[in-house]
């Protein structure tokens, strides 16, 4: 009689999670921005007794140029051992790659060769376009009944609304669009859950046009860019409650909820405030049957010389931090924020979601810094930490250095190089050493830039859970 076992890399609790073993392997979206060459997942040590720490041990290339790889996900993790979840045996094996420009979905096998991903199906743009009418994927999550991914476009023409289409598990082909009923939400950009609670809650960026060709001054003047976050009933699959930040808050992105299932709030990093280019990050939490949003972090703009300052932000002669992401730890004790402008990772305790405490912050590159990294003193670092990945057990806390990358160039015009840093985390009372030993970087990624991270066997913002 066969027995069948769920994946080991899955967990019914954070708390199991946070005790899972250290991950081996780091996958790492490349990109050419010139889409000469074809976009990349490289694959990275992470294993410190190994004579390759640190370094680039597999490479795939993809099938086409031009696809500019995005926020890449597993097509199954620990939601898989949630109790309506219909695949308790699928495995945490394949790696679902978006491509922003392009449009196209990849789906790469992990099993046989973790160090080289093998592309066993490719999901065009047109039967996306067919099946969900979206365009333009950027965020896969995976969910207990399908792996559902977030658009910024509408099929036919690209503009909006964008929303959420849903693969499924087995076969990767698109379902359809999960939306019944979306109200007036058009702007998309992230979305996750609360799956014992049956809500979904989505963040707004712009429509294709609105971010192809960098930041335009007259839609962020204007205060045309996404600053409302959506809250829906997942079950329905319809929207419930919409709140708006106020509209000079523009571009509430990456949305972080609490791991533990029993907890209803979540965190939101705000990209940039158009009175005074600061950023923030904002709690969500239930209060009498309604959501409420409130502002938790304010980050200020920092002075500079406008000769050192790109012609975009010669007028203000100030440096945004320009928060592009955050992260939480799985414990729901630290968050990470990015200020991509600025050249800053800052860390906060958030225990008490309410009063966050700031308790760690380290500076690579930034727009007028150009802080070094240890290994490389002399180097002067363009880029600054961008996407966050955090190890399940919360010791270790990953960045990569590009956005997008028609904003690389408008923000750092004279290029903005690829980097990828290891930071060590004291988790229990705080603090972050940048790791010399773990420093990849330039010519280690063939030319690419490098963006969203997946670590092997699940990370902190991979994963939901049902139990507590």
């Amino acid at each position: 009689m066969t027995r069948w076992t769920p994946d080991p890399t899955f967990y019914p609790s954070p708390r199991d999670a946070a005790g899972a073993p250290a991950e081996q392997l780091a996958y790492v979206a490349a990109f050419d921005r010139a889409a000469e060459q074809p976009d990349a997942i490289a694959v990275i040590d992470t294993d410190p007794a190994s004579d390759t720490y640190g370094r680039v041990v597999g490479w795939t290339d993809l099938p086409n140029t031009g696809d500019e790889l995005h926020h890449f996900g597993w097509n199954a993790c620990s939601s898989a051992l949630c109790p309506t979840a219909p695949h308790p045996h699928v495995e945490r094996r394949y790696l679902i790659v978006p491509g922003l420009r392009s449009s196209r979905i990849y789906v790469l096998d992990t099993k046989d060769d973790p160090r080289n991903p093998r592309v066993v199906k490719e999901i065009p743009a047109e039967e996306l376009a067919a099946k969900a009418n979206y365009s333009r994927p950027h965020t896969i999550h995976c969910g207990p009944d399908g792996i559902y991914v977030s658009a910024l476009g509408a099929g036919s023409g690209g503009s909006g609304p964008g929303g959420i289409a849903v693969l499924d598990h087995t076969t990767f082909d698109v379902r359809g669009q999960w939306e019944a009923d979306r109200g007036d939400q058009f702007l998309a950009y992230d979305f996750w859950w609360h799956l014992t609670r049956d809500v979904l809650v989505s963040s707004e960026w712009g429509t294709p046009e609105m971010i192809e060709d960098g930041i335009n001054p007259e839609l962020l003047l204007g205060r045309k860019y996404g600053h409302r976050v959506h809250f829906w009933d997942l079950a329905k699959r319809t929207l419930v409650q919409s709140v708006d930040l106020g509209d000079q808050y523009q571009m509430p992105l990456e949305l972080r909820p609490a791991h533990d299932p029993t907890k209803e709030y979540g965190f939101v990093g705000v990209v940039i405030s158009v009175e005074d280019l600061s950023a923030s990050v904002w709690l969500w939490h239930r209060e009498a049957g309604e959501f409420t949003i409130s502002k938790v972090i304010d980050i200020p703009a920092e002075p500079a010389d406008p000769a050192d300052l790109p012609p975009a932000l010669k007028p203000f002669g100030a440096v945004p931090p320009l928060v592009s992401d955050i992260d939480l730890s799985v414990d729901d004790k630290y968050l990470y924020v990015s200020c991509w402008g600025t050249g800053e990772l800052k860390q906060y305790d958030v225990s008490d979601p309410f009063q966050p405490v700031a308790t760690g912050s380290i500076r690579l590159g930034g727009i007028v810094g150009r802080a070094a990294h240890p290994s490389f003193p002399d180097e002067r670092l363009a880029g600054g930490p961008q996407m966050v990945e955090v190890s399940r057990d919360g010791k270790r806390v990953y960045v990569t250095n590009s956005l997008y990358g028609s904003w690389d160039d408008q923000f750092y015009p004279d290029g903005v190089g690829a980097w990828l840093a290891k930071i060590d985390v004291d988790a229990e009372n705080g603090g972050m050493d940048l790791d010399p030993r773990f420093f990849p970087h330039g010519d280690e990624f063939r030319g690419r830039r490098v963006h969203q991270t997946r670590l092997q066997g699940g990370d902190a913002s991979s994963d939901s859970y049902c139990f507590p």
